[in-house]
């Protein structure tokens, strides 16, 4: 019995590997066809902000991006008018940094033309296209609960 379950681990690695192989490049296409005209380094950043102001500190455990990286790539983005930078409401002795609307639209219109591109991909590859994206939504979130419980 003992043999089987290490099969079955052994089974269940392997389909992880890969999935993760192919979370990646999906990652990247889709990065890709999204145009952000930025780094990706920096398009992190801006997709952390999405939630609301941050300081470097949480930034960077965000995003598993070194502090003193954080800081110089926040300076470009605040350069180019997609972030601003704050002293926080609850405490004055820390800088927040917040996405400007200009900072929101980029992201929008990239993820606009990710998902136009996905689509367009579904719907010539894919039998069900609508079945197809739902149950990678639900996989996602199965997988992502299985790592981070308190995120739903």
């Amino acid at each position: 019995m003992h043999s089987s379950s290490t099969s079955d681990e052994q089974r269940i690695e392997n389909a992880a590997r890969g999935l993760l192989r192919g979370i990646g490049r999906l990652s990247q296409a889709l990065f890709r066809l999204g145009e952000f005209g930025l780094p990706r380094t920096h398009v992190s950043l801006l997709d952390a902000l999405e939630g609301g102001p941050l300081r470097v500190t949480g930034l960077a455990a965000r995003t598993g991006i070194a502090q003193p990286r954080v800081t110089v790539v926040l300076q470009e983005l605040e350069e180019r008018g997609l972030v601003q930078r704050e002293r926080s409401a609850h405490d004055r002795r820390c800088i927040e940094t917040s996405l400007t609307p200009a900072g929101r639209e980029l992201l929008e219109h990239a993820r606009q033309r990710m998902a136009a591109a996905l689509l367009e991909g579904l719907r010539s590859n894919v039998d069900e296209p609508e079945r197809a994206v739902g149950a990678a939504r639900d996989a996602v979130r199965t997988l992502l609960h299985a790592i981070e419980p308190e995120v739903s």
